[in-house]
C-alpha cells in the first residue's frame, strides 16, 4: 500500500484488499449489470413503459433534480452534490417498498452554446450533443440509478414539438376572471359574436370588425400575446435580455456589454393573470419558507387605490398603497418611458420654472429627450437603488391634485419604473423616503399629513427623512366635501377610497409587482415559435399536424451584433436570414396563402417549464402525456392537494424564475384539462454549494489551486505569496476538481460518501481533497469485516451476535432509516461508521445477521461495493430492490442510562438506571445513594427536581 494514498494497490501484501483499482473494476462491472438488467426501470401503469404490476401497485415516489445544462467544461465535484443526494434518497425509497421514478434529462437550448458556436464555428447542436455525451459518461460513473429510457434533451424535435404545442395552448387561451381559470379563446370569441360580452374599444359588433381589429382585441385577452414593450436591448450580444440577465451596473451578465431600454415587438406570457393563484397555492406546498417568501415578494401583491389626476382635459392614473396621504401630494413623477410624457410636454418652459428643474436645457422637449437617453442606459436594479441622490427633470406640465385642486408639477425620474403600477406616482415627500430625497434635491414643497409620534414635529423642512408610519393620525387633510383629519391611517384609507369611487376618479384596487413574462429571444439556438403572420400582420397558430416546427439550418447562426454603445440599433435575428424558411405558402384551413414565420425563438426557460411531465410518458407521440400515467405519478393525493413531484432538488437561485414559470404553465394546462396536477413540484429542497479555496496573486489573478504550497500558515505559488479565500468552484477560478479525478484515485463510492458526509445537505461546505480518504477508509474497513484480504473469501459466520452488537446494530438501523428519510445523509454515514467501527474493535468474524443489514444500510450511499458484497454473501438478486432493515425496538432502547444526581447544582453521583424508571422510583434511589447522603450531611431536603431518567437535582433546606 502506498503510504500517501491508501487507495493505491499493494498486491504483495493483500491481493484482495479494497483499492482504487478494485473499486474501479467493481463499479464498472455493476454499472454494466444494472444497465443490462434494467434495474432502475420504473414501470408505468400503461403504455410502452408499463411493467411489473406488483411494482405499479406499490406507493409511488417521483424524485427529480433540476435540469442540468451540458456545459463544455464538464462537471466539477460541486455539480453532482444534488444528483448524488437524490440518488441516495431514491435508492432508499426503492428499499422501503416504493415504485420510484428517477431520471435525468438535459436543458440544452440557450445562449452559452450559441456563443461558443460563434467563437469556434461549431454548430450549436454538434457542441451541445458532445457535451451531453461527456456529461452522461461522468454521471454514469457515479453510479446514479436513473431510468435512462426516460431521458431526453430539450433540443430533441420530439420533445420541443410539445413545447410548441403547449405554447399554442397558451396562445389559444384567455383568463376568465369570474371562473378564475384559463379557457379556450374560442369561447371568448363566441361571447363576442353572440353579444354576451361587449367588444372592448369598439362600438361596432364583432362581425363588423376587420381581421386586424379582431386580432388586436383578442391580444388584450390571450395568455400569450405580442406587444410593443420596453425591453433590455444589448447591441453587443445582438439580443434582448431578461431583467435577471442584466447586472446591477446595467450591463449584460454574459460579455459585460452595455444594456439599453428599447421598444420592440415581443412575445409575452400573461403570468400576471395568475398572480393570486400563484400566491394562494404556495401555502399548500412543502417548500423552504425562504423560497416562498421570495416568490411572494416577486409577485408583490399590494392593496391600494387607483387615482386619476386631471391634466389638460385628460388624466394621469396612479396606483398608491397610501391614498390616506393624497392631501400631501405636492408633485407627480412619471417613468421616463411613460407614453403620456411627450403628449403633455409643452413647447416652452412655463413662466417661473426653476433652473434646478430644467437640467440646463432650453426647452422641455430637449430636457425630456436627454433624460430619457440617460435613463435608458441604466438597469432597473440601478434605477431602484436606494441612493439619496435622485435625478429627474421637469416635463413643463402641471396636473391637478383631485382632493384639493392644487396644481402640481409633473417630473420624469428614473426611480419610477414603467413596469410597476401605472408607471406614474403621486409624490408625498413628507411620508416617502425616495420622494423626500427627490423633493430636497429639486426644492419642492413638503406637507405633513400624517402626524409624527416620535417628537419631530410637523414641519418637514426640519426633518432628516420622511415620516413613514401606519400607526398615526391623519392631519392637514380637509377638503370641500371630504375630510380625513383625526382618522387613523386605516380609517382614512377607507374613507378616501369611498370618496374617489363616488366621484368617479378612482377606486380601490390591487396591484402586483409581477410583470408579464417576456418570452422572445433574438437568437438562433432556441425553440422556433409555431406562429406565422399573414399579409396584414395577423398572427396565426400552426395546426398540431405541422408540429414540430424544426429549427432550420442557417449559414450564419450568430445574432448580428452592433456597436455595444449604439442604443439606436435594432436586432436582426439569425432565422430571418433564411428566406426560404421564413416565407412560406401554407393551407391553414382556408386555402393556400402566403405567410411569414416568426423569427424570434423561445427563451431557454421554455423547455424547463414542463419537463417533469415528459419524464412520465417520454415516447408518447400522440399527446403531451397520457392522463392515467400523469395521475399515477403526479395527481393530487392526501397531503398533496395540488399534486406534483414528490421531491425536487436544486439550487435556490431558481426561486423566482424557473419555479414561477413552471408553476404558471402547470396551472394553464390544469385549467384546460390536460393534467390533474395544478402544481409541478410539491416538495422542494435546496441543496447547499460545494465551495473551494481560490488563490490569487498580487495582481488579483487566480492561480492553480493544485499547485499552491502551504508553508507556516501562508500560501505560495511558484515561490510567490498568494492570498486565499473561500468561494465558488470553477474552471475560471482554477480551483475545480473533477469527479473523474476522485473516482480514479478512490472510486465513485468514496466520492459519493464524502459529498454526503461533508455536512447537512442544505448547507454550503468547503471541498478538501485530503479529507476524502476518510470515507475510503470506511469502505476498506467494511470490506475487511466481510472479505479476507488475503484469500478473497467471505469471512462472516452463522453465529448469533452478542447483546452489545445487537444493540449497536438495531440502533444503527433505526437511526439510519430516520436519517435517510429526512435527507440527513451526513448523520446516517456517521451511524454506519459507528457500527462498522464497533465490529472492527470487537474482532473475530462478523455474524451474517449483522453483516447483511450493514450492507443493506450502506447500499443507498455506496451502491457498488454494497452490490458486490451482497452477491459475495451468497445472494443472486440485486441489492437495489432488497428490503431496508427494520430495527427491533427492544434493542433500540438502552438497557440502562446514566442519571446525573446534583446537590446544590454540583454533580455528586451517577446512577445506572432503567430507561423506563418512574420519577418516584428515581427520587428514592437518588436520596438513598451513599454519596448523596454524604453530600447532604444530615440536612433536610427542601426540594427534589426529577427529570427521569437522566437527572435528579436536590435542593437542601
Amino acid at each position: 500500500m502506498s503510504e500517501t494514498n491508501p487507495a493505491a494497490p499493494s498486491q504483495a501484501v493483500a491481493p484482495h484488499r479494497y483499492t482504487a483499482a478494485l473499486a474501479a473494476e467493481i463499479e464498472a462491472r455493476w454499472q454494466d449489470f444494472w444497465d443490462a438488467e434494467g434495474t432502475y426501470a420504473a414501470p408505468n401503469p400503461k403504455g410502452d413503459l408499463a411493467g411489473d404490476p406488483e411494482m405499479v401497485a406499490r406507493p409511488k415516489k417521483f424524485i427529480m433534480d433540476m435540469f442540468p445544462y451540458p456545459s463544455g467544461a464538464g462537471l466539477h465535484v460541486g455539480h453532482p452534490l444534488g444528483y448524488i443526494a437524490t440518488d441516495v434518497y431514491a435508492r432508499f425509497q426503492r428499499m422501503t417498498g416504493h415504485n420510484v421514478l428517477h431520471t435525468l434529462g438535459f436543458d440544452a437550448f440557450g445562449l452559452p452554446a450559441e456563443q461558443y458556436a460563434v467563437q469556434t464555428g461549431t454548430h450549436p447542436r454538434v457542441s451541445t450533443e458532445a457535451n451531453i455525451e461527456n456529461m452522461k459518461a461522468q454521471l454514469r460513473r457515479l453510479g446514479l440509478g436513473h431510468d435512462r429510457r426516460r431521458s431526453f434533451a430539450t433540443i430533441d424535435p420530439d420533445y420541443y414539438k410539445w413545447t410548441q404545442w403547449i405554447f399554442l395552448q397558451i396562445f389559444n387561451s384567455w383568463y376568465d376572471e369570474e371562473a378564475r381559470k384559463a379557457r379556450p379563446i374560442s369561447q371568448l370569441i363566441a361571447q363576442f359574436e353572440s353579444g354576451e360580452r361587449a367588444v372592448p374599444g369598439h362600438t361596432r359588433a364583432w362581425h363588423e370588425l376587420s381581421n386586424v381589429e379582431r386580432a388586436e382585441v383578442l391580444d388584450q385577452f390571450r395568455l400569450a400575446y405580442a406587444s410593443d414593450a420596453p425591453v433590455n436591448w444589448c447591441p453587443g450580444l445582438g439580443t434582448v435580455l431578461a431583467n435577471e440577465e442584466v447586472t446591477a451596473e446595467g450591463r449584460s451578465e454574459r460579455g459585460n456589454f452595455p444594456v439599453f431600454k428599447a421598444k420592440l415587438r415581443q412575445w409575452n406570457m400573461r403570468i400576471t393573470a395568475y398572480a393570486d393563484r400563484l400566491l394562494e397555492d404556495l401555502e399548500e406546498l412543502d417548500w423552504p419558507e425562504a423560497i416562498k417568501l421570495q416568490q411572494r415578494n416577486w409577485i408583490g401583491r399590494s392593496e391600494g387605490s387607483r387615482v386619476d389626476f386631471p391634466i389638460d382635459g385628460e388624466h394621469i392614473t396612479v396606483f398608491t398603497t397610501r391614498p390616506d396621504t393624497l392631501f400631501g401630494a405636492t408633485y407627480m413623477v412619471l417613468a421616463p418611458e411613460h407614453p403620456l410624457v411627450e403628449k403633455f410636454t409643452p413647447a416652452a418652459w412655463p413662466e417661473g420654472t426653476r433652473e434646478a428643474w430644467t437640467g440646463g436645457h432650453a426647452t422641455p422637449a430637449e430636457a425630456v429627450a436627454a433624460y430619457r437617453a440617460q435613463a435608458a442606459a441604466k438597469s432597473d436594479v440601478e434605477r431602484q437603488a436606494e441612493a439619496k441622490d435622485k435625478t429627474g427633470v421637469f416635463t413643463g406640465a402641471f396636473a391637478t391634485n383631485p382632493v384639493n385642486g392644487e396644481r402640481i408639477p409633473v417630473f420624469i425620474a428614473d426611480y419610477v419604473l414603467m413596469g410597476y403600477g401605472t408607471g406614474a406616482i403621486m409624490a408625498v415627500p413628507a411620508h416617502d423616503s425616495r420622494d423626500f430625497s427627490f423633493a430636497r434635491a429639486f426644492e419642492l414643497p413638503m406637507r405633513c399629513v400624517v402626524e409624527p409620534n416620535d417628537g419631530r414635529g410637523t414641519d418637514p423642512s426640519t426633518w432628516d427623512d420622511a415620516f413613514v408610519s401606519y400607526d398615526a393620525k391623519v392631519i392637514n387633510s380637509a377638503g370641500d366635501d371630504v375630510t380625513l383629519d383625526g382618522l387613523s391611517v386605516t380609517e382614512a384609507k377607507a374613507r378616501i377610497t369611498e370618496w374617489l369611487e363616488r366621484k368617479g376618479i378612482g377606486e380601490g384596487t390591487v396591484n402586483y409587482r409581477l410583470r408579464d413574462w417576456l418570452f422572445s429571444r433574438q437568437r438562433y439556438w432556441g425553440e422556433p415559435f409555431p406562429i406565422v403572420y399573414d399579409e396584414d400582420g395577423v398572427a396565426h397558430a400552426l395546426p398540431e399536424s405541422m408540429l414540430p416546427l424544426e429549427l432550420p439550418e442557417v449559414e450564419d447562426y450568430s445574432p448580428r451584433t452592433f456597436d455595444p454603445d449604439d442604443a439606436d440599433t435594432q436586432p436582426e435575428t439569425p432565422l430571418s436570414r433564411n428566406e426560404d424558411w421564413v416565407n412560406v405558402t401554407l393551407d391553414l384551413g382556408d386555402g393556400p396563402k402566403k405567410y411569414r414565420r416568426e423569427t424570434n425563438t423561445m427563451p431557454n426557460w421554455a423547455g424547463s417549464c414542463w419537463y417533469e411531465l415528459r419524464y412520465l410518458d417520454p415516447h408518447n407521440s400522440e399527446r403531451l402525456v397520457d392522463p392515467e400515467i400523469e395521475r399515477y405519478w403526479m395527481g393530487p393525493r392526501e397531503g398533496m392537494p395540488h399534486g406534483g413531484v414528490d421531491l425536487y432538488v436544486g439550487g435556490a437561485e431558481h426561486a423566482v424564475l424557473h419555479l414561477l414559470y413552471a408553476r404558471f404553465w402547470s396551472k394553464v394546462l390544469y385549467d384546460l384539462g390536460h393534467i390533474s396536477s395544478a402544481e409541478p413540484f410539491h416538495k422542494l429542497f435546496n441543496q447547499g454549494m460545494i465551495q473551494a479555496y481560490v488563490y490569487r496573486d498580487s495582481r488579483g489573478i487566480a492561480v492553480p489551486a493544485a499547485e499552491v504550497e502551504e508553508r507556516d500558515g501562508a500560501y505560495y505559488y511558484q515561490g510567490e505569496k498568494v492570498s486565499r479565500a473561500l468561494g465558488k468552484m470553477g474552471k475560471s477560478l482554477k480551483n475545480a476538481v473533477t469527479p473523474d479525478e476522485i473516482c480514479a484515485e478512490y472510486g465513485a463510492d468514496t466520492l459519493r460518501l464524502y459529498e454526503m458526509a461533508m455536512g447537512p445537505l442544505d448547507v454550503s461546505r468547503p471541498w478538501d481533497t485530503r479529507a476524502v480518504v476518510g470515507q475510503f477508509r470506511l469502505l476498506q474497513r467494511l470490506w475487511r469485516n466481510i472479505v479476507d484480504e488475503t484469500t478473497g473469501e467471505v469471512t462472516v459466520v452463522d453465529t448469533e451476535p452478542d447483546e452489545a452488537t445487537l444493540r449497536a446494530l438495531h440502533k444503527a438501523i433505526d437511526g439510519v432509516r430516520q436519517d435517510l428519510e429526512g435527507l440527513r445523509f451526513n448523520t446516517a454515514i456517521a451511524k454506519i461508521t459507528e457500527l462498522n467501527n464497533h465490529l472492527t474493535k470487537a474482532g473475530g468474524p462478523v455474524p451474517r445477521s449483522v453483516a447483511e443489514p450493514l450492507v443493506l444500510m450502506i447500499a443507498p450511499l455506496a451502491p457498488h461495493i454494497a452490490e458486490e458484497l451482497w452477491h459475495r454473501l451468497g445472494h443472486t438478486d440485486s441489492v437495489v430492490h432488497q428490503d431496508f432493515p427494520v430495527a427491533d425496538p427492544a434493542y433500540v432502547v438502552d438497557e440502562t442510562v446514566t442519571c446525573v444526581v446534583q446537590v446544590k447544582g454540583k454533580v455528586k453521583a451517577r446512577l445506572e438506571v432503567s430507561p423506563s424508571i418512574t420519577e418516584e422510583e428515581l427520587e428514592k434511589i437518588a436520596l438513598a445513594d451513599g454519596k448523596v447522603v454524604e453530600a447532604l450531611g444530615g440536612a433536610d431536603v427542601r426540594k427534589v427536581i426529577v427529570r427521569a431518567p437522566k437527572l435528579v437535582n436536590i435542593v437542601p433546606a
